[in-house]
C-alpha cells in the first residue's frame, strides 16, 4: 500500500544528515548542474545578512520534493538538487577552511573555546558529507585519516542524463584541501581561466575564496548558522508522477520542469517496467547529443525536436483533418499530447526516441544545404513541415536532389508570406500546410504531386503582377538571401551561406562621403535616397568581416582589387559580389548609380517572381 506524502520542517544539517543505507539520487531525467557563481553569491549573501539580523526565527529556503525509491534508500530529489547540491559544495568549502583554521589557532584560554566550537563544527560536516560516526573523527584535521573516511561513502550519486560531469562533486568531496581539489577536477578543453572549470568547481571554489576571508569566531559563527538555524521543508513522496506534479504545482525555487523533462521521465519510467532502463538512458544521452550540436547550429533544441514528432504523430494519424474534410490547426500542448491525447507512444520509448535519434541526425545533414539554409531566415514553422517530410527517409538516404522539391515548394510559399499583408495563421498558409503534411508523411504521394498542390496554390490565390510590385517596393531582407541564391543557380555558381552573413548596401545608408556618393548615384534630395537606398538591388550578402572593413566606403573602393590593407568584394565567395567585381574590375573610377540600383531590384524581382510561379 502506497504511504501518504510527508511534509517536514527540517534544518538544513538534519535534511543533509542521512542514514548509512541512504543517498540522495539525481534521476535520470533531471537537469545538469546548473547553478553559476552568481545563485551562490546570492545564496550566500542571504545567510550573512540573516545573521547580521540577529533574528531568532530560522531562515526557510525553500520546498524539498523527494521520491522515495528501494525502501526509502535512495531519495531521488525532484525539486532541490541544485540547492542541495550547492549546500554540499558550500559544506565542503566551509571544512576545508575550518580544518585550516584548526591548525592555525593558539590553544590559548580566550581562543580554547573557539578551537572546541570549530571542532565540533568539523565533527558535524563530516558526519552530514561522510555519514562518519564521532568516534572517527580526530579532534585535529589528519591528512591521511580524514583522506580514509572523505573516500569511504558517497551522500549524493548523479544517474541524470543530462549531466556531463557525473564524478565532480564526489572528486571534490574526496580531497582533502582547496588545492588538491583544484589539481584533480576536470578542465574543460579549449577553455580559458574559470571557463575552464565545471559549474561544480567554480562554485566550490567561489564558497572556498569568500569563507577564507572570514575570521575564525565568524567562520564558527556563519557554519553553526547553516547547520542549525536554516531550514526547508521537506516533502516525500512514493510515486514519481504525484512527486513531479507536485513540483509543477509549487515550484518553490528555480525554473519549472519543461515538457521534455516529463516526458523523458515518463519514457524512463516505460523503459523501466521493461527492465530496460540502462539500455534507454544510452539511448536518450545519444539523443540529447545529437540535439546539442543541433542548438549549437541554431537549428533545434529538445522541444523543438518534440514539437516536430507530435506534427509528425498527428499528420500520421489524420489527427488534423476532420471527418467533413475541414482542417483543424489547433495544436495541443507537448506534454498534453505526449501523457494523454497520443500516450500509446510513451509505451514505446525506444521507437520514439529512434525515431527522433534518425530526425536530428537528417537536420544536421540537410541544414548544411544551400537552400535550407536559405529557408531558415524566412519562418521557423517551415521546419515543423520538414521534419514530417523526412520521416519517410532514414538518415543515409536523405541527399539533397532528393529533398529540394519539398524545400522549394515551402520557400515558394513563404516567400510570398513575406511580401502579402496576411500572416502565417491565415487559411492560405496555416491551414493549406496542415492538410499538405498529411501528404507530406504519406510515401504514397510523389514529390511532383505534392509540387502541383504548392503550384496551384500560389497561382490560385495571389496575382503574378502584384507579386511583382511587392518586390519592387520590398525593403526588408530575407529575399536578399534568397536573390542571391536564385542567382547562384541561374549563373552555375556555388552557394553558402559563411557563419555570419551581413547585409551589405552597395550604396551606403549613412556615412562621411554620403552627400558625395549620393551625388554621383545620380540622386537629387533625401526623399529619393530614402527610397531607393533600401531596395533589393542595392543589398547583397557580404562576409561580416569584409563588410565591417568596407563600412562606407565608395564603391570603387568595394568592387577595386588594390585595397592595400583593406578587404572588399574581391574577398568575398558571395556570387553577387563576385558579380559587381568582374563587371567594374577594369574602370578606373567604377560608379553605382540610381539606375544601377533600378535594374538590379528589376533583375531580382524577375529571378524572384519566376521562381514563386515557377515559370
Amino acid at each position: 500500500m502506497a504511504k501518504n506524502i510527508e511534509p517536514k520542517l527540517r534544518k538544513i544539517g538534519e535534511y543533509l544528515k542521512l542514514e548509512d543505507d541512504t543517498v540522495f539520487t539525481i534521476p535520470e531525467y533531471q537537469r545538469a548542474y546548473s547553478w553559476r557563481v552568481d545563485h551562490c553569491d546570492k545564496l550566500w549573501q542571504d545567510i550573512v545578512d540573516y545573521i547580521a539580523s540577529e533574528s531568532k526565527d530560522r531562515y526557510f529556503f525553500g520546498t524539498i520534493i523527494i521520491n522515495c525509491q528501494e525502501n526509502d534508500t535512495k531519495l531521488g530529489l525532484i525539486d532541490g538538487q541544485q540547492r542541495t547540491t550547492t549546500f554540499l559544495l558550500l559544506l565542503k568549502a566551509l571544512l576545508t577552511c575550518i580544518n585550516a583554521e584548526i591548525e592555525k589557532t593558539d590553544l590559548d584560554d580566550e581562543s580554547e573555546s573557539l578551537c572546541n566550537g570549530l571542532k565540533e563544527r568539523r565533527r558535524i560536516i563530516m558526519g552530514i558529507l561522510y555519514k562518519a560516526e564521532t568516534e572517527e573523527i580526530s579532534d585535529k584535521p589528519d591528512r591521511e585519516k580524514d583522506y580514509e573516511i572523505y573516500k569511504k561513502t558517497a551522500i549524493l550519486e548523479n544517474y541524470s542524463i543530462n549531466e556531463r560531469y557525473k564524478t565532480e562533486l564526489k572528486t571534490i568531496l574526496q580531497t582533502v584541501d582547496y588545492k588538491e581539489a583544484k589539481t584533480n577536477v576536470i578542465k574543460i578543453p579549449y577553455k580559458q581561466k574559470d571557463n575552464k572549470y565545471t559549474n561544480f568547481f567554480r562554485n566550490f571554489k567561489y564558497f572556498y575564496e569568500t569563507v577564507s576571508k572570514l575570521s575564525a569566531s565568524q567562520l564558527n559563527r556563519i557554519t553553526k548558522a547553516i547547520t542549525n538555524s536554516c531550514e526547508v521543508i521537506e516533502i516525500k513522496s512514493w510515486q514519481v508522477e504525484q512527486a513531479i506534479t507536485m513540483f509543477n504545482s509549487l515550484n518553490s525555487d528555480g525554473l519549472p520542469l519543461y515538457d521534455a523533462d516529463i516526458i523523458s521521465a515518463k519514457l524512463y519510467a516505460a523503459a523501466e517496467q521493461m527492465k530496460r532502463d540502462k539500455e534507454f538512458n544510452e539511448l536518450w544521452e545519444e539523443l540529447l547529443n545529437q540535439i546539442d550540436i543541433l542548438n549549437k547550429m541554431g537549428v533545434a533544441d529538445i522541444d523543438s525536436i518534440l514539437m516536430q514528432q507530435m506534427y509528425y504523430e498527428r499528420a500520421v494519424r489524420k489527427d488534423i483533418v476532420t471527418e467533413s474534410g475541414s482542417v483543424n490547426v489547433t495544436t495541443p500542448g507537448l506534454r498534453r499530447y505526449f501523457t494523454e491525447i497520443n500516450n500509446e507512444l510513451i509505451k514505446h520509448p525506444f521507437e520514439l526516441c529512434n525515431g527522433m535519434i534518425n530526425l536530428a541526425k537528417i537536420w544536421k545533414k540537410v541544414s548544411n544545404y544551400p537552400i535550407a539554409q536559405v529557408l531558415f531566415k524566412f519562418n521557423e514553422n517551415t521546419k515543423l513541415f520538414l521534419a514530417s517530410y523526412f520521416y519517410r527517409f532514414k538518415e543515409e538516404e536523405i541527399s539533397e536532389d532528393k529533398v529540394e522539391t519539398i524545400f522549394e515548394s515551402i520557400l515558394r510559399l513563404f516567400a510570398v508570406m513575406e511580401l502579402v499583408d496576411t500572416g502565417y495563421s491565415s487559411k492560405n498558409f496555416k491551414t493549406f500546410l496542415f492538410r499538405e503534411e498529411v501528404k507530406f508523411v504519406d510515401k504514397a504521394v510523389t514529390e511532383e504531386e505534392i509540387k502541383t498542390d504548392f503550384d496551384n496554390h500560389i497561382r490560385e490565390n495571389w496575382n503574378e503582377e502584384l507579386i511583382k510590385n511587392e518586390v519592387l517596393d520590398y525593403d526588408k531582407n530575407s529575399l536578399v538571401y534568397l536573390n542571391e541564391y536564385l542567382f547562384a543557380k541561374e549563373k552555375g555558381k556555388k552557394f553558402k551561406l559563411s557563419d555570419k552573413p551581413d547585409i551589405e548596401h552597395i550604396m551606403p545608408t549613412s556615412g562621411k562621403n554620403n552627400q558625395e556618393i549620393r551625388r554621383d548615384a545620380g540622386i537629387n534630395n533625401e526623399d529619393e535616397f530614402k527610397s531607393i537606398v533600401n531596395k533589393l538591388g542595392n543589398k547583397i550578402l557580404l562576409e561580416e568581416k569584409i563588410n565591417r572593413t568596407l563600412g562606407n566606403e565608395w564603391f570603387r573602393t568595394k568592387v577595386s582589387t588594390y585595397l592595400k590593407d583593406k578587404t572588399g568584394y574581391i574577398d568575398s565567395v558571395y556570387p553577387i559580389a563576385c558579380e559587381l567585381v568582374s563587371k567594374y574590375k577594369n574602370e578606373s573610377k567604377a560608379y553605382w548609380k540610381k539606375e544601377d540600383i533600378l535594374k538590379a531590384t528589376e533583375e531580382a524581382c524577375e529571378r524572384i517572381v519566376k521562381f514563386i510561379f515557377k515559370n
